[in-house]
């Protein structure tokens, strides 16, 4: 029996691939709709698959291809996040057999392929483990240096094989241990969705996060871009709400805030603490933005303001996140950058022992703060008491 699966994302077409491929399908996938097309006309599967929303033409497209000009009755399923009414009635008038929305669950696809065009003779044993196909593909920026010995790395491959759209890259900064080694180790058999970008001189957090952020923004096939700390102090499960929530608005930029409240579990240590609450009275009063937590390590970008964002190097070595609101600011408008940024609470951030920012270096912070301030001032007047968008 013979699967064609076309969509643009080729995150969401590898797992799936693999699981029909395992459970005895012939299996051939497409990112181009066009080259889509001519393979069903010679491949003559028993099934497509198809994503309705596609850059060169539609799946509604590729439906009335089949149906109208070639007049067959082969089974079509769209796997879609496109959720219009109109849209999927459309669709079943033109004769598709199922329309399932994203996200969803592998296993309930597999289900509904079975459903539709049986099980082949060489079906193995099902999975059990539940992997989620997206409607959107996220890449993750994760700096590392010297993280041989406490880089979680069973956490990020449990994550990667549970969740469809997600690509990791790892930046190693120019480590003196083995994390290099670590990281390789790490993307054996998932080529396809962790990436290792090596830096062989040591440049800073701040480099490192730039420098893996502009070479995730060359992937054609990613919606959204962010970065997180290796030490998972912000969990995987916490970054992918910040990812829903960019998702599911107008927002262009989402930041953690480990914002104290209940029901959630934020630590730090005391001392840092204090530091922090008076970096952050600073720090609100240079942006003119009412940021709760500017330094939480963990942001989601949408793609189109990764080059406003990331292209020139900061100026700063612990402060570039300050430094990306004041480019966004100075772009765009306080009011329109205060309208395009929000921050989300996060459930749970652990302070990681191991950190590299030491409280001499936090002290110093204050001096880059007014360095910060002069380099990015601009003519314009500042409105005062402005607020940012908490969610």
């Amino acid at each position: 029996m013979k699967i064609l699966a076309i969509d643009d994302q080729k995150l969401v077409l590898i797992p799936l691939e693999n699981r029909l491929q395992e459970l005895g399908y012939e299996v051939l996938t497409e990112t181009n709709a066009l080259k889509g097309i001519e393979l069903y006309d010679t491949f003559h599967p028993d099934l497509v698959i198809v994503d309705m929303n596609m850059p060169t033409i539609s799946g509604m497209e590729i439906v009335q291809h089949i149906r109208n000009q070639k007049g067959d009755k082969t089974p079509i399923m769209i796997l879609s996040g496109n959720t219009d009414d109109e849209m999927i009635v459309k669709g079943f008038d033109l004769g598709v057999n199922d329309y399932m929305k994203k996200p969803l669950s592998l296993n309930e696809v597999c289900a509904r392929v079975k459903r539709l065009i049986g099980v082949p003779r060489t079906e193995t044993v099902a999975h059990k483990e539940t992997v989620m196909i997206q409607q959107r593909c996220v890449g993750v920026v994760i700096p590392c240096y010297n993280e041989a010995e406490r880089l979680l790395s069973k956490e990020f491959t449990d994550f990667v094989d549970r969740n469809s759209g997600y690509r990791l890259c790892f930046v190693n900064d120019g480590s003196k241990d083995t994390t290099l080694e670590v990281l390789h180790n790490l993307q054996k058999g998932r080529e396809d969705f962790i990436t290792v970008y090596n830096c062989e001189k040591n440049g800073g957090k701040a480099e490192a996060v730039r420098l893996g952020m502009l070479h995730m923004a060359q992937q054609e096939d990613l919606d959204y871009i962010g970065f997180l700390d290796a030490d998972l102090s912000t969990d995987l499960a916490d970054f992918d709400d910040l990812v829903s929530t960019i998702e599911n608005s107008n927002f262009k930029i989402v930041s953690g805030s480990r914002i104290s409240r209940m029901g959630a579990n934020i630590t730090k240590e005391s001392a840092r603490k204090i530091i922090s609450m008076t970096i952050n009275l600073i720090i609100r009063t240079i942006l003119a933005m009412n940021f709760k937590d500017t330094q939480c390590g963990a942001k989601i970008f949408h793609k189109d303001v990764i080059q406003l964002a990331f292209d020139k190097k900061f100026i700063t070595k612990w402060l570039f996140d300050v430094e990306i609101f004041m480019r966004m600011r100075k772009h765009f408008g306080l009011d329109k950058a205060k309208a395009m940024m929000c921050e989300k609470p996060l459930k749970r951030w652990i302070h990681a022992d191991g950190s590299k920012l030491s409280m001499k270096d936090s002290i110093k912070i204050i001096g880059q703060l007014g360095q910060i301030a002069w380099s990015y001032r601009g003519k314009k007047s500042i409105p005062k008491n402005t607020s940012l968008t908490v969610i």
